[in-house]
């Protein structure tokens, strides 16, 4: 992985399950993962390795909210080209993202 969010931004981030009562659209993205045309949206992380969130691997019909390993996100590799943190990243709402 190019770049990997510190452990203070980490902590920023609402515990799985924290906002599983907040609508799909209301949820707040907080990391922004990337590579090629896959983008991976954070919501929730469980301090250790799993986060909840929104993946769209290329596809927005088959894009889909579910948990997603950061130890996966950080071992992927294509070609030689890893999966990149958005340095540049601002928390805002799902619905804003689309």
């Amino acid at each position: 992985m190019w770049n990997t969010p510190n452990p203070e931004k980490l902590a920023k981030i609402p515990r799985l399950y924290d906002t599983e009562n907040v609508p799909l659209e209301e949820k707040i993205i907080h990391l922004h993962f990337f590579i090629g045309a896959c983008d991976w949206y954070i919501a929730e992380f469980d301090g250790e390795d799993t986060f909840f969130g929104y993946a769209n691997l290329g596809d927005p019909d088959m894009a889909e909210w579910g948990n997603i390993s950061f130890s996966e996100l950080k071992s992927l590799n294509v070609n030689g080209i890893e999966v990149d943190f958005d340095l540049y990243w601002e928390p805002k709402r799902f619905g804003d993202i689309k």
